[in-house]
């Protein structure tokens, strides 16, 4: 059975797994439906320590953004990776798998995972924003496909169709990782 935890909460209470495990970060717009998602896959950890922004990793990690886009984000035609801070994602066009829904909103999946070696930190959630922690267990991939299909839906807005098309493609990256991990 597929654990989940609140990232921070389980940090504070001594329960993140040391060999690997899945984080799920989010990111929403305030004033529109405009969201990110960090997915980060971590093994090989030294040490994890609060600092003043977040929680630090030193571990090796590999993040897969997903980022969704409403109709009318008035800046839709600038690459991904080279808008404002709060509105990137370290991928361009031609590095992502779009997905257009009905509404014409875009969701965006980077195609590669970005690998960071040494360290890495997750922020500290602020407002609507949150982070979990998802244990490595047989059936991790069909509670994280299941996981955004609901996050997409209810949280960033994007129609039935558009989200199930998504979990599934995240959760096709999220194999590759795990294979990768495996070999």
């Amino acid at each position: 059975m597929a654990v989940m935890k609140e990232l921070f909460g389980a940090y504070n209470n001594g329960e993140l797994p040391a060999d690997g495990g899945y984080i799920v970060s989010s990111f929403f717009d305030e004033s529109s439906t405009y969201t990110k998602y960090e997915v980060t896959s971590y093994n090989n950890v030294k040490d994890i320590y609060s600092s003043e922004d977040g929680l630090t990793f030193q571990a090796d990690g590999k993040k897969v953004f997903v980022l969704v886009e409403p109709s009318d984000y008035f800046r839709k035609h600038e690459e991904p990776t080279y808008r404002d801070a709060f509105h990137k994602i370290p991928y361009r066009f031609k590095e992502v798998e779009l997905i257009t829904s009905a509404r014409q909103d875009r969701i965006m999946v980077g195609k590669e995972p970005v690998v960071t070696y040494g360290s890495f930190t997750v922020l500290k959630s602020q407002g609507n924003n949150f982070s979990y922690i998802f244990f490595e267990t047989r059936d991790l991939l069909e509670a994280m496909e299941s996981f955004f299909v609901k996050s997409l839906r209810e949280d960033a807005r994007v129609p039935r169709d558009a989200a199930q098309k998504a979990g599934q493609l995240i959760r096709d990256q999220l194999a590759g990782i795990q294979q990768q991990k495996g070999a």
